[in-house]
Order: structure tokens, then C-alpha cells, then sequence
């Protein structure tokens, strides 16, 4: 069976990390976590670890070309393991969802996100499975360059372990039983039921 490649976008370098920019990379670290991949191996200027998932074969891939070029990575790896559009997800972030939520979505446009709309561009299609995790809109004035640049706060940390594990959790319902029920079950805030 082909391999499944999941792609996290964010920033390579100490600067970034842990910032809201690099949810697709904090997610990843957490999935590598959860199903004991180690993610050491460097490919087509990414970051990448190969492990299982139940009866899949599962690639996490972190692309180290800077989120505006991510669809070079994902590109390189399409091409390589010559997979069809069905066979990868990508993981970022979102400044128009409230902090804890997550869209887990089959197709659809770049909403405005730079490294969407380089993936949808170097591979000719925006039919593929995206989760959109939510960040939420830099407080008054504040420039949006810099809040997504900015680390989650200390009193964020015990809330995004809760949306990391609901991440987790819709990752392996998309894996085990399709699209439909992870979209049916986990697009909506963590929080909604406090």
C-alpha cells in the first residue's frame, strides 16, 4: 500500500520554534510522540521520521524550506513515492479559528495561508486533506506578522496539550475510518463542552 504523508508546516530555526506560526510542527512532534516515530532523517530539505499506524505506513515530515516554500517539500515527496493527492495531509495553522479549534477539511483553498497556497501551486491542486488548526486573532492592534510569531503564553501550555491530543485523536479517525467521521466528530472547539 502507498504511504501516507503527513506534513506539518512551520519555520526551521530556534527563532520559531514553539511559536503559533509552527502548530503544524508542535502537532507533529506530539504525533511522533504518540506512535514512536522518531523524526531524525533529512530529505528533500525536511525534517522526517517513517513509522505505522495501524496498517498504514506513515510518514511526518517537517519541511525546513521556510513556510512560504513548503510546496517544494511536498512536492519532492509526491514525486518520489508517486502518490495521488488522497494519500497526504497537511497540518497549519489559522489565524481566523478561535485558539482550540480544529477543520480537518478534504479540499479546498489556501485561505489566505502562504504555505498552502505554495503547496496548492507546486502541485497543481488543492485536492487534498488539510487541518487547519485554530490560533485566533492577534489582540487590538497588534500586527499579525508578529503574533504568529509570538510563543503561546504560559497559561495557554495545559489548553494546547488538550487541542494537541484532539488533533491526535482526528488524525487517527481519518487514518482508521475515513474523513468523514474525523470531520463529523472533531471540527469544533476542545473547549465546548466546558
Amino acid at each position: 500500500m502507498e504511504p501516507f504523508i503527513i506534513f506539518g508546516l512551520g519555520n526551521p530555526g530556534r527563532e520559531y520554534e514553539e511559536t503559533r506560526h509552527n502548530i503544524g510542527f508542535i502537532a507533529l512532534d506530539k504525533l511522533s510522540i504518540e506512535w514512536k516515530i522518531d523524526m531524525t532523517r533529512v530529505r528533500y530539505k525536511s525534517l522526517m521520521g517513517e513509522g505505522k499506524f495501524g496498517d498504514d505506513r506513515i510518514y511526518l515530515v517537517k519541511p525546513l524550506t521556510y513556510m512560504n516554500n513548503s510546496g517544494n517539500a511536498v512536492r519532492s515527496f509526491m514525486r518520489f513515492y508517486k502518490l495521488e493527492p488522497d494519500r497526504i495531509l497537511v497540518i497549519h495553522d489559522d489565524l481566523d479559528l478561535p485558539f482550540g479549534n480544529i477543520r480537518m477539511r478534504e479540499s479546498g483553498g489556501s485561505s489566505g495561508q502562504r504555505g498552502m497556497q505554495s503547496i496548492i501551486s507546486k502541485i497543481g491542486t488543492d485536492q487534498f486533506a488539510r487541518l487547519r488548526i485554530g490560533i485566533g486573532r492577534p489582540p487590538g492592534n497588534m500586527d499579525p506578522v508578529d503574533y504568529v510569531l509570538k510563543k503561546f503564553s504560559h497559561n495557554l501550555e495545559s489548553d494546547l496539550d488538550l487541542v494537541l491530543n484532539n488533533i491526535v485523536r482526528s488524525i487517527e479517525m481519518l487514518l482508521t475510518e475515513g474523513i468523514e467521521k474525523a470531520m463529523t466528530l472533531y471540527n469544533h472547539s476542545v473547549f465546548q463542552d466546558e
